[in-house]
């Protein structure tokens, strides 16, 4: 792993009857190249569209398949912030965009887990807060592709970048350089907010915000055993479902950081899964509604260094998958 300074240069070298057009895509802020994957030759299946219907649209693609994960120290930097300005030098380098979608608009949990995510704690996805891009250029030799995945936490943003080309087109190549950093500008979504406990009735936050912490769920540190309840929040987001059997909701379970990461994400998913066996044995709601899925402590809405945050931070949150 190497660090940059920042706004760290990555360039793709692409050549062409024997010359070399570079691209430049520059990350802002102090960006750490954490992992990078070539195979070649490869196919990856890039998405055209948003998740609909049960699938994802996508073109298999053939040829040199380059993965980068990048991590940028960037406190308060939002995910527009993040790829705006590389899909900006995308179209000036000739890319044309196919798919340019945000969280739930691109599917949400579902999107996330059909496409290509390099593995935590490379790469970090919050399934409420990520956009994606896929874009096209054609060469001389041959059709390149791109896309962008992007993601933060509550101090650091995320970058997968994964650039498609066949022979004669070069893999991404990094140039520690720096450049000057762009001025902060509002994010009309508030993507960089933390999800906190909501101050709203339980079906007027999924309604209005697509997501809602169950926030009265007891789990004890290291344990997926939801405690007896009765729970409020599971009452209420039953009534929610059985009112419209077409909702489908994802339940993503969190943990405290005591222990590895492999142990908890087991022990989130574990989580997740045993609030859908409860929605389902105990409140009757269909188990074709439901999902769960887990994302270890990578997610955390309070400090770890306390008692009382490590408890806020052990919980399971209810994503709606259908808004519309």
């Amino acid at each position: 792993m190497r660090r940059f300074l920042p706004f760290a240069i990555l360039f793709v070298a692409l050549w062409q009857a024997g010359t070399m057009s570079a691209l430049e895509l520059k990350l802002p802020g102090n960006g750490t190249l954490t992992r990078e994957i070539v195979r070649n030759p490869d196919s990856y299946l890039l998405p055209v569209g948003v998740w609909s219907d049960g699938t994802l649209p996508s073109l298999e693609i053939k040829g040199r398949v380059a993965q980068q994960a990048w991590r940028i120290e960037a406190s308060g930097i939002t995910t527009l912030q993040l790829i705006e300005p590389l899909i900006n030098q995308l179209n000036g380098d000739g890319f044309v965009v196919i798919l340019d979608c945000v969280s739930q608009k691109c599917g949400g949990f579902d999107f996330r887990f059909g496409t290509t995510v390099m593995s935590a704690p490379d790469m970090f996805v919050d399934l409420l807060n990520y956009r994606f891009v896929s874009a096209r250029a054609d060469r001389e030799n041959g059709a390149e592709y791109v896309t962008l995945l992007v993601s933060r936490s509550a101090s650091t943003g995320y970058v997968q970048i994964i650039h498609v080309a066949p022979e004669g087109i070069a893999p991404p190549k990094v140039d520690p350089s720096a450049a000057r950093r762009p001025v902060a500008r509002p994010d009309n979504n508030q993507e960089g907010a933390s999800v906190a406990a909501p101050v709203m009735p339980l079906e007027q936050a999924l309604e209005t915000k697509g997501h809602v912490v169950l926030d009265d769920l007891e789990f004890k540190t290291g344990s997926s055993a939801l405690g007896e309840g009765p729970y409020k929040t599971l009452s209420d987001l039953a009534r929610f479902l059985k009112s419209d059997t077409s909702r489908r909701m994802a339940l993503v379970g969190h943990t405290d950081s005591v222990g590895s990461l492999d142990t908890n994400i087991l022990l989130s998913r574990k989580r997740a899964a045993a609030v859908l066996e409860r929605l389902v044995g105990t409140y009757g709601v269909s188990r074709s509604q439901l999902e769960a899925g887990g994302m270890g402590y990578l997610s955390p809405i309070a400090s770890n260094l306390t008692a009382a945050g490590r408890d806020a931070n052990r919980r399971v949150e209810a994503v709606l998958l259908n808004s519309e």
